[in-house]
């Protein structure tokens, strides 16, 4: 890819800002009558989206591998129900899709939240690495399986969780499952599937705008929980295997070991991390817009010239979008690649 390439990656001045919530950016918007799947929608920014989606009206479906214990914590949210589903699986997600579709229900907004970060190598059943399997692969199979009831909303929104984590690594054409050159953190593979979410997100907008059906990627941002445990930058790395001077270091801690909130540095609130991902699913500003990164309640520049980047430097890749992300090319071999793996 050219660095005069064209591309739609402009901010186009929405409003919003790195502080806005869910429920600033939902203001006015009115969901009754929508639908919307999302996956690990109960928990973390997951449980945020659902819960401001629910109070604009919509109707949500949240898919999880324990549908039982994701209903206790949805407890109090109206209009929503639980799925099973084990993005792991393959006959899981056919199973959830055959579900949903059987429901007769058509489908406005599809997010693809759920994902796994880091750790050691771990591959699935068919001897795929699971952070590219669970990451990219599973919603690939889960959004293809559901194309009729997303045609049948007469326009719909599909919306693919990445990272800032993307600049880590490109698609690894040649060895997407690491035979070799898995690093200890296991953040190339996770840099190799927030790419993946990305490039699906621009295929599938140019292959399905026809049809009312748009892609987005969206960064979250740094998000930091209730929770002041190991994983307190879900955003954008793994944590548990850092010590609090690396994390100060990092800017995640202050002194005192409480988690920084600095939404202009990425460091947010689930609530303002999970705004974007409700912007990209229904800000009326998008709705010629598609196959685009999504960044802070807007559309994101383009670093055309991104500096190396290697995990444990102290430093968070920065967020904004790099060209291997939005290449049209690379978007076209990762869908061609995903079919094919899913046909082994």
């Amino acid at each position: 890819m050219t660095q005069n390439m064209t591309h739609r990656q402009h901010p186009i001045g929405s409003g919003f800002t790195a502080a806005s919530t869910a429920d600033e950016v939902l203001a006015g918007i009115e969901l009754s009558g929508i639908n919307v799947v999302i996956t690990g929608g109960h928990q973390g920014l997951g449980l945020e989206a659902t819960r401001a989606l629910s109070k604009a009206g919509a109707s949500v479906t949240v898919a999880t591998r324990n549908p039982n214990r994701a209903a206790a914590r949805l407890t109090g949210i109206e209009r929503v129900d639980t799925g099973r589903l084990d993005l792991l699986d393959p006959g899981s997600i056919d199973a959830f899709v055959a579900q949903y579709l059987d429901s007769g229900r058509p489908l406005h907004i599809l997010i693809n939240n759920a994902g796994i970060m880091g750790g050691p190598l771990v591959r699935d059943a068919r001897g795929y690495e699971s952070q590219f399997a669970t990451n990219h692969l599973g919603h690939f199979q889960l959004t293809l399986g559901l194309l009729p009831a997303l045609r049948a909303a007469n326009g719909a929104r599909v919306v693919n969780l990445t990272s800032g984590g993307h600049r880590l690594s490109d698609i690894r054409w040649d060895d997407p499952h690491f035979t070799n050159g898995y690093d200890p953190m296991g953040m190339l593979g996770y840099g190799q599937s927030k790419t993946a979410n990305v490039l699906f997100a621009v295929e599938l907008d140019r292959r399905w705008a026809a049809d009312g059906i748009r892609g987005y990627a969206v960064h979250p941002g740094i998000i930091h929980g209730t929770n002041l445990g190991p994983h307190i930058a879900e955003g954008m790395a793994r944590t548990d295997t850092l010590s609090d001077e690396q994390l100060r270091a990092m800017g995640l801690i202050d002194e005192s070991g409480q988690p920084v909130i600095d939404p202009d540095r990425e460091h947010k609130t689930p609530q303002q991390g999970a705004s974007t991902s409700v912007f990209a699913a229904t800000s009326p500003l998008l709705a010629d817009i598609g196959g685009v990164y999504l960044k802070d309640n807007d559309i994101s520049p383009l670093d055309e010239n991104p500096q190396p980047i290697t995990f444990g430097s102290g430093k968070l890749p920065p967020a904004t979008v790099v060209p291997h992300a939005i290449d049209p090319q690379s978007a076209q071999r990762l869908w061609n690649l995903s079919e094919e793996l899913l046909k082994a």
